[in-house]
């Protein structure tokens, strides 16, 4: 028999592997989840990147007002909140071939929870009471189900965001009563909170501090405050865990009449820019977010669904899905990567009062 000469070998592998890379890409899917608080229910859809479609998927109900929601760190795990009696976590598996969720168990809340998100370790889940003033952890077990509280501390009023800093040393908490940006030092060993020095940052009176994010080189910290539509820029001290206010401008349109609702906002991947949404106006504002200083550059208002809470950005930074808590539904925005102008949006309906969205891709 003759044996395959070295050409026809190389040949052999390396069709051999783009069948394997063709498999591979063939079984990537993207999964979005949108939670319904009035229905009870969180929403399983597909997102079809090519074709710029949101698909249905499933529809579980999860027997309570389900608000926030967060994902682990390995894609294997939903986590979502319930803000009606009694208070608890519900932790769902994440089925990587069909999108679809499973109940792996419920814990506990201290309250009810505005905001849920993990450490960076995912060993400990953060919540922030907006009624009760306080943030709690509960601790996260082995399998990825959400366990025991392990700690609660009282804020200011209106505790609305918590979440941890790439390092995992430090955490902030939004008081949208009390007009000010907490900092605690995490002992992420024990899953321990204890105060900064010093322990906050104020913001301009009746402003709301609400929701923030991050930059990607944890430089600056991104703060929209929810009673007056303000969007501040803050130099992040990652060596302090502390905030210095370096811009402010403002998510509300121009003409805008009315009281400002402002709700959301979310970085791009390659943080070159910022959305965030407003409630009364039912907008989406977008910036430009300038890459050696960190400030914004507005560059307007794109009209989306009634009431719009939640929204998220896809990993490849291509979409944005908003949902809007009055319309039912959602809509799936095409990014232009040039301009950071959003597309004809493809919407979908989906349960009651839509307020949150969680975006997994799994391979």
């Amino acid at each position: 028999m003759n044996r395959p000469t070295p050409i026809l070998r190389a040949l052999r592998a390396a069709v051999a592997l783009l069948s394997v890379a063709a498999v591979g890409h063939a079984s990537a899917a993207t999964w979005v989840y949108v939670s319904n608080a009035d229905s009870q229910e969180i929403s399983v859809l597909e997102l079809d990147r090519a074709d710029g479609v949101l698909k249905p998927v499933q529809t579980l109900n999860v027997g309570g007002t389900v608000m926030p929601m967060a994902v682990s760190h390995d894609k294997r795990v939903l986590y979502a909140a319930l803000r009606s009696q009694p208070f608890r976590v519900v932790s769902m598996s994440i089925d990587a071939a069909t999108g679809k969720l499973q109940k792996l168990g419920e814990a506990p809340l201290a309250d009810s929870m505005a905001n849920i998100d993990l450490d960076a370790s995912g060993k400990w889940l953060f919540a922030a009471s907006y009624q009760g003033g306080k943030i709690s952890i509960n601790a996260i077990g082995k399998d990825g189900s959400a366990g025991a509280i392990q700690q609660l501390v009282q804020t200011g009023p209106n505790a609305h965001a918590v979440r941890a800093d790439a390092s995992n040393r430090f955490v902030l908490a939004t008081s949208l009563g009390g007009d000010n940006v907490s900092s605690w030092r995490f002992d992420a060993e024990k899953g321990l909170l204890s105060a900064n020095d010093p322990p906050l940052t104020m913001a301009t009176a009746k402003s709301g501090p609400r929701h923030f994010v991050w930059d990607k080189a944890q430089r600056r910290v991104y703060l929209l405050n929810e009673l007056d539509a303000s969007l501040h820029v803050y130099a992040w001290d990652a060596a302090r865990g502390t905030l210095k206010l370096e811009q402010s401008t403002t998510v509300l349109p121009a003409g805008f009449t009315g009281k400002p609702w402002a709700a959301d906002l979310h970085l791009t991947p390659d943080g070159r820019f910022l959305y965030a949404s407003e409630r009364t106006s039912s907008t989406l504002s977008a910036f430009r977010v300038d890459a050696s200083t960190g400030q914004l550059q507005p560059l307007g208002q794109t009209p989306t669904e009634k009431t719009p809470r939640g929204f998220a950005i896809d990993s490849s930074g291509r979409y944005l899905i908003a949902a809007g808590q009055e319309s039912h539904g959602v809509s799936l925005y095409a990014i232009d990567s040039a301009t950071g102008a959003l597309g004809k949006p493809s919407r979908v309906s989906v349960g009651k009062n839509p307020n949150w969205i969680e975006i997994v891709d799994t391979p």
